[in-house]
């Protein structure tokens, strides 16, 4: 472990304080969690106590902390040229672009950079904008699309409403059994009903008047809701049906986290447009991206697209990438995160499930999981917040660093975690859930 130093502890401590203003918080009564150093899948403060990082920080770390040759490749670039502005062209841009396409496959061929992944679904909807020359935007009350202007009116959730500045959006609901909208039975009756409910909506508001529904590959934020056996399908059918593109929205389900590249590969559909960010090269120097189908490429081939971005494909960020994926590629991480998945984590979690009534479902693939807490499993009524702290606290006094939202823990390891350090982190579960269960008891 490096950077062990209590007293340099408490002074990034009292520095944040007094000088950073967080995201998406009331300021006064943060007391954040003080971070000095990590390596793959654990992380440690400046007093040398370690933690699993199972929230990858926010579900983004993908290939882990510090990784050697993501590093090496980054301090390379730094040494032969940080920065090349978005008219030229350099051999790392190109060779991340390269890299990407191929693992997203046909029809596509080009990637536009952006800087992360809210950028990146503005671009694909104003790309979709430009090719229809139709306006609205179809999403999902339960989702999350980033924090500037048309990407957070795409979101679904409450950090929407004090937002709506852009114009042209519309909401649906989209699958959720075990809380559906729709008195489904099963996983067949959610996906025909909510397929239904959306060619609904899409008649009601004009099919001529849509330019694209944009979905997240599994909504991730909303509560990694893996879509049902039909469901995309039936989405790129009726996209098909009225002309309407289809935005996939991958920047956290992509790069590993589902256990493929991309979770659309999962339901074998093709999108119109990708958009990337998180696990390409784990947030080492921030990018994102939209990865562009030939078709909507072409249109732009005797037209101009009118974005752009200082930073758009960044030298340091490119170079990050490219490391990145082949490492990927050499370690086997995307089979690693689909093992862990499938013979850890997901028997783990049901086991973990079946001990504890407060958790109301399991869902997940690869190291993509959520618990869905619940105060009575017959009403299915969501545990408070008060829970939900006391559930955070508990886990990281046992070593393990958690992602809660809403009423869930989000267990979200690295793609690199090993069988090991989920056993381990499946003890600190167990014990906090029995310490919070006893408490309120």
């Amino acid at each position: 472990m490096t950077g062990i130093d209590a007293v340099e502890g408490r002074r990034a401590h009292d520095l944040d304080r007094a000088h950073v203003f967080h995201s998406w918080s009331a300021q006064g009564a943060l007391d954040p969690f003080v971070i000095a150093g990590g390596l793959a899948s654990t992380i440690w403060d400046f007093d040398g106590r370690e933690y699993l990082d199972f929230s990858s920080q926010l579900v983004n770390m993908n290939i882990g902390h510090q990784h050697p040759k993501v590093v090496a490749a980054i301090q390379k670039q730094a040494e032969l040229l940080t920065m090349v502005a978005p008219p030229h062209a350099d051999i790392a841009r190109g060779e991340a672009a390269q890299r990407i396409v191929e693992k997203a496959g046909p029809p596509f061929s080009k990637v536009f950079f952006t800087n992360g992944g809210a950028d990146a679904n503005e671009n694909a909807i104003r790309m979709a904008r430009l090719v229809t020359g139709r306006d609205k935007v179809l999403s999902t009350y339960r989702s999350y699309h980033g924090n500037t202007g048309a990407a957070i009116v795409a979101t679904g959730d409450w950090r929407r409403v004090p937002n709506e500045f852009a114009r042209g959006h519309v909401h649906f609901f989209g699958p959720f059994l075990y809380r559906s909208e729709f008195w489904a039975s099963s996983e067949a009756e959610e996906s025909e009903r909510a397929l239904h409910h959306l060619e609904r909506v899409v008649q009601a508001e004009g099919p001529e008047s849509i330019a694209a529904i944009i979905l997240e590959g599994i909504p991730g934020t909303a509560g990694v809701l893996v879509p049902p056996p039909g469901y995309l399908q039936g989405v790129r059918e009726i996209c098909d049906r009225y002309g309407i593109k289809l935005i996939v929205d991958e920047v956290m389900s992509g790069f590993g986290r589902a256990g493929e590249w991309f979770a659309f590969q999962l339901a074998g559909i093709t999108p119109d447009l990708v958009t990337f960010a998180k696990g390409v090269n784990s947030g080492y120097v921030p990018v994102g991206g939209v990865i562009i189908s030939d078709e909507i490429a072409r249109h732009f081939d005797e037209r101009v697209f009118p974005g752009g971005l200082t930073y758009s494909g960044h030298a340091l960020a490119a170079a990050s990438i490219v490391a990145s994926i082949d490492a990927m590629v050499d370690e086997g991480v995307i089979e690693n995160a689909r093992m862990i998945g499938t013979d850890h984590l997901g028997p783990a979690l049901a086991a973990l499930a079946a001990r504890h009534p407060m958790i109301g479902e399991v869902r997940g693939i690869g190291v993509f999981w959520a618990l869905d807490l619940v105060s009575d499993p017959e009403t299915r009524a969501p545990v408070d917040a008060a829970t939900i702290a006391a559930l955070k606290r508990e886990l990281l006094a046992r070593g393990v660093l958690p992602f809660a939202a809403d009423n869930r823990i989000h267990v979200v390891p690295p793609c690199v975690v090993t069988p090991a350090e989920v056993e381990r982190a499946m003890v600190a579960y167990d014990e906090a859930f029995t310490a919070v269960a006893a408490a309120s008891s």
